[in-house]
């Protein structure tokens, strides 16, 4: 618990947290059962997952905040993955839809036990961002024929808008005024953000459906809900299916982390809360494999919820524990009457929830940084062009060739010293940073490895063809560890360096990368290896017996 939070009296925690979680089970309800149309599974879906990500991540999980439970993002996914496989097939859907769950469970745990608890950093936040909008709108524009009662048949995003449009004179408009009606109601009672508005809206939508007779006027429900109790078992698929499932697990997995793993920090700081990744990705795994087992949806903590909660005046996960002992209360007693909750008032509810994703703001700061537009960009049109899965799939691509190639093309920076001080800056950034007469200090600006170790020492190459130092010192400052390639790379300089009769100062080494180097450079006997600063480097020089040739030149200049 946060500094800020400790003053608080055990009564008042409990009285904090028992309204937030009577709060969040009036959101979380109607948005697990209208997430389940996303993913195209019956409504009971997201119930499921819903219990299963409280109740487990209550168990093992860190953040107070954090309220797991099914997202707009992994169940369009979900839905999007299983129709690629499995086509009409609802039954097989079904199972597909269960195995994949598991599998991500699995994949979490198996990230946990590696202590990979930086995966979510694979999805660049401008990928993330972009890939969120264009799935709002995806999400949106799949919603409307719920209230609209088109029948598009087309699955590709544009053709089925283009479809749904085209039905335009036949559109149910008592369909559509229900939503919209309730679509103001959600916006209005959002400004109330300790009120249930959601549930409150389906309420008042089912018995305004009911007074009216919506049924007759063709205008479908939400129908039954069975929320069996049989004992859970692992869907019966082939093993190619469980191997197709395996790979979409990891794209799953980076998803829910990524904005999981975003709400979570973002509270943790605001809090002072301690944060403990490689646990979180357990108690995900866990209440993924355990949804997955109960046929529900993929959970993670969704920022809106999460947000909600902490909003609510949640102070600690016991809020949780709350909105679950209350939803299920409200299954228990209200289960008949949610049952016949208008589609168009659910769709509502889904447009709604997602609606906050869809601003240009989010889109603002990419723009004038003038960073990563292209980036921010490709993700949305992704979503839209591809549709949601190979849209994510698109974005993580996306994100990894950024990465690549940022480290692939690193800078090399001629570094210079700051008047008579120790401090050696770049001479490009500080024009006050002048180079030592007779020496050239280098430094790649990003870690050495494999795939841009020849193009750095190439550039370095060309710099010592122009320069003609009698001394070289390059800081691996960026680089913690080195792999082979690397390695015979920087032998094979070294030995150039020593034939050149120039002598060599790798500098600022980590103990890693200085107890690899210290055997494959021995026979380069020019070659030094310096763990301190660059100043230690060029004092070296200075000193050592080419030293004396580069005092006189200091001196001269």
């Amino acid at each position: 618990m946060g500094l800020a939070d400790r003053s608080n009296p055990d009564g008042s925690i409990w009285l904090a947290d028992l309204v937030a979680g009577v709060s969040m089970a009036g959101l979380l309800l109607p948005e697990a059962v209208a997430y389940s149309g996303i993913a195209n599974l019956p409504p009971q879906a997201g119930v499921l997952g819903l219990f299963a990500g409280l109740v487990v991540y209550g168990l093992i999980g860190r953040s107070r905040f954090a309220i797991v439970s099914a997202t707009s993002s992994s169940a369009a996914v979900l839905g999007a993955a299983t129709l690629s496989i499995a086509g009409p097939d609802a039954a097989m859907r079904a199972m597909l839809a269960a195995g994949l769950v598991m599998a991500t469970g699995v994949a979490f745990v198996f990230a946990s036990v590696a202590r990979l608890g930086s995966i979510c950093n694979f999805i660049s936040k401008p990928v993330l961002r972009g890939f969120s909008f264009g799935l709002a709108i995806a999400i949106v524009l799949k919603q409307l024929p719920e209230m609209n009662g088109a029948h598009p048949q087309a699955t590709a995003l544009l053709a089925f808008t283009y479809e749904m449009f085209s039905q335009l004179p036949h559109w149910n408009w008592t369909g559509v005024a229900f939503g919209l009606g309730a679509l103001l109601a959600l916006k209005a009672l959002s400004r109330f953000r300790k009120l249930p508005g959601a549930l409150f809206v389906i309420a008042a939508g089912t018995l305004i459906g009911q007074w009216f007779d919506i049924k007759s006027h063709a205008v479908g429900l939400v129908g039954p809900i069975v929320l069996s109790l049989s004992v859970p078992n692992l869907p019966d698929l082939s093993r190619d299916h469980w191997l197709r499932l395996g790979e979409l697990s990891l794209a799953v997995l980076l998803l829910l982390f990524a904005e999981s793993y975003g709400a979570i920090r973002s509270m943790a700081l605001k809090h002072g809360d301690e944060i403990s990744p490689n646990r979180d990705l357990l108690a995900f795994g866990g209440a993924n494999f355990v949804s997955g087992l109960l046929h529900g949806l993929p959970v993670g903590a969704g920022y809106s919820a999460t947000s909600a909660n902490e909003a609510a005046g949640a102070m600690s996960g016991k809020s949780a524990w709350i909105a679950a002992a209350v939803v299920l209360l409200l299954v228990a007693v209200f289960l008949p009457f949610i049952e016949q909750t208008p589609e168009p008032v659910l769709a509502a509810v889904v447009i709604h929830a997602v609606s906050h994703t869809l601003t240009l703001s989010a889109f603002r700061p990419y723009f004038e940084w003038r960073r990563d537009r292209v980036v921010v960009v490709a993700a949305a049109l992704a979503v839209i062009l591809l549709g949601v899965l190979d849209g994510l799939l698109a974005g993580i691509a996306i994100s990894l060739v950024m990465t690549l190639r940022s480290l692939s093309e690193p800078r090399v920076s001629e570094l210079g010293r700051v008047g008579a001080g120790h401090d050696f800056l770049s001479c490009s950034q500080h024009p006050n940073a002048l180079p030592i007469a007779g020496l050239l200090v280098l430094r790649p600006e990003a870690p050495l490895f494999f795939a841009n170790v020849e193009r750095v020492l190439t550039d370095i190459r060309v710099r010592i063809a122009a320069a003609q130092p009698r001394g070289l010192v390059l800081s691996l400052e960026e680089t913690p560890d080195l792999d082979g390639t690397s390695i015979e790379a920087l032998r094979d300089f070294a030995a150039e360096q020593a034939r050149a009769n120039v002598t060599l100062i790798l500098a600022r080494l980590k103990d890693p990368v200085f107890a690899l180097l210290a055997p494959s450079l021995a026979s380069a006997s020019q070659t030094i290896l310096e763990t301190g600063s660059v100043d230690d480097a060029v004092a070296r020089l200075l000193v050592a017996g080419v030293g004396e040739a580069l005092q006189g030149d200091a001196a001269s200049g």
